[in-house]
């Protein structure tokens, strides 16, 4: 079974743009883990314009599904929150401090010394590991080298060409996938994803891990309602 970890900077970040605790972060975690979601996924960045690090140790102390936080390991703030909070998966983004979201994945060749270091000090302290990376093979068999459990495909390539030909979409990410596989890494993805397009991703790719969920997820419970928007996004990874 695939599972669904909803990324919650959003609602950090309106909770942030009055300064008091509206919407409440936590009880809102708690409520999604409730409505059936199997994980939760934070990105704090440095400027903590959404997720802070206080929020970061709350919620560990409160949830009781998987908790995966991402960021760039280059910042030691980072690396000693994930050390501190022990969450049950960290995952390894590439992104710089003022970008607006994730962009891109690791090259994994550039950085396999410096991702191998970092991923096997994650590792001595058991927290499972994954690297955000692009649907390049080259990059997926250079993760394999640092000692990582998963890697995380980037999909805003797959969302955005989906409504133009979903099959020309998906074809990098079977390669992928298989190639992923073969090496025996599991297999996360995010970014883009949304009740359009993920079910035929998840067909396409059965061997899925976990999603990673934010934006598209929180905008649809405007709509929808967030239970039922946790449970709509459920559907899609039957």
């Amino acid at each position: 079974m695939t599972k669904l970890s909803v990324n919650i900077n959003k609602i950090a970040t309106l909770r942030n743009a009055r300064g008091g605790n509206t919407p409440n972060l936590l009880k809102v975690a708690i409520d999604i883990e409730r409505f059936g979601a199997q994980g939760i996924t934070v990105h704090p960045r440095p400027d903590e314009r959404h997720i802070t690090y206080k929020d970061v140790y709350e919620l560990k102390k409160h949830l009781t599904t998987e908790l995966n936080i991402e960021g760039n390991p280059q910042e030691k703030k980072f690396i000693d929150l994930v050390l501190e909070v022990k969450p049950h998966q960290v995952t390894l983004v590439p992104d710089l401090s003022n970008q607006i979201t994730s962009n891109h994945g690791w090259n994994t060749l550039t950085h396999a010394n410096y991702l191998k270091d970092t991923i096997a000090l994650f590792k001595s302290h058991h927290i499972r590991t994954s690297i955000f990376v692009d649907a390049d093979t080259a990059m997926i068999e250079g993760a394999k080298l640092t000692g990582t459990d998963r890697i995380e495909l980037y999909t805003e390539e797959y969302a955005r060409q989906f409504e133009l030909n979903k099959e020309l979409a998906i074809l990098p990410y079977l390669k992928a996938s298989i190639l992923a596989q073969q090496l025996k890494l599991d297999i996360n993805s995010g970014h883009d994803l949304n009740l359009q397009n993920l079910k035929y991703f998840k067909q396409k790719l059965p061997s899925l891990s976990e999603v990673s969920i934010g934006h598209a997820l929180i905008s649809d419970a405007l709509y929808f309602g967030l239970e039922n928007t946790v449970q709509l996004y459920l559907r899609q990874l039957v």
